[in-house]
């Protein structure tokens, strides 16, 4: 299936990245070719993409956010768990995986994909079914990012059986888990996957019965959560600092 990615950086890193089949560059009439469009010009002529310069009015049908620029590609290119596995071990590191339950908004999706690739998560894993999938809107979101990760869909629950036969810890971000200490450092060191639920209502209660332990950023300001992507992305980055730790020894 075709779809149309726009903007700018998510045309770019799709193009950088060479994961998806590309069947036309469309670039808006009067477009000053400066910035990344000259980069992307080349990238389209190295792979042999067609370049088709088009009324500013065809790019706003794509996307009111199209930043006179759009790229026709195939479906998002999902993997599976192992190779995500496979990824990690080549990297010679131990797992690191970002999973979203059920989490159905685009722009909080892109953001998390976002500090996933920034802190180097070796996959992210979906649902099979009830969440927001890697769509134009999401590559958008993420500024691209999602073109540089291993995302896969699967059954959570039993992605977690398989993510404990390689030593990863499962840690699940809930308002009812403890808050995050230092003593929680070392959990976060090793092979981990990070689990975060819905905007509403978090992880579902069999995925939450199968972490081994929840977690919650204590709040001390006025409000007393941060939405899915900002709490999320928290974590994530503490994993990292953890991970970097425990390396430089």
């Amino acid at each position: 299936m075709k779809e149309m990615l726009y903007s700018r950086n998510a045309v770019y890193e799709t193009l950088l990245a060479r994961r998806r089949d590309c069947f036309q560059l469309l670039l808006g009439e009067g477009v000053q070719e400066r910035g990344r469009i000259p980069i992307m010009l080349q990238m389209a002529a190295e792979q042999k993409i067609p370049v088709n310069r088009t009324p500013r009015s065809m790019l706003d049908k794509v996307h009111p956010a199209h930043q006179g620029v759009a790229l026709e590609v195939s479906g998002y290119p999902y993997v599976n768990l192992v190779d995500i596995l496979e990824h990690a071990e080549q990297q010679k590191q131990e797992p690191f995986i970002l999973m979203l339950d059920s989490l159905n908004d685009p722009q909080n999706f892109g953001a998390l994909l976002r500090t996933a690739e920034a802190v180097g998560v070796h996959g992210v894993i979906l649902p099979l079914a009830h969440s927001v999938e890697v769509t134009p809107a999401v590559v958008n979101a993420s500024s691209g990012a999602s073109e540089h990760l291993l995302i896969a869909q699967a059954n959570l629950s039993q992605a977690i059986d398989d993510l404990r036969l390689a030593n990863a810890w499962v840690v699940g971000l809930d308002e009812k888990g403890a808050p995050y200490t230092r003593n929680h450092e070392s959990r976060l060191q090793g092979g981990l996957a990070l689990v975060v639920g819905s905007e509403g209502e978090g992880i579902r209660q069999l995925v939450r019965s199968k972490c081994d332990f929840l977690l919650r950023l204590p709040m001390t300001g006025r409000i007393d959560s941060l939405n899915a992507a900002a709490a999320g992305s928290v974590v994530l980055y503490l994993a990292y600092l953890a991970r970097e730790k425990k390396e430089a020894g």
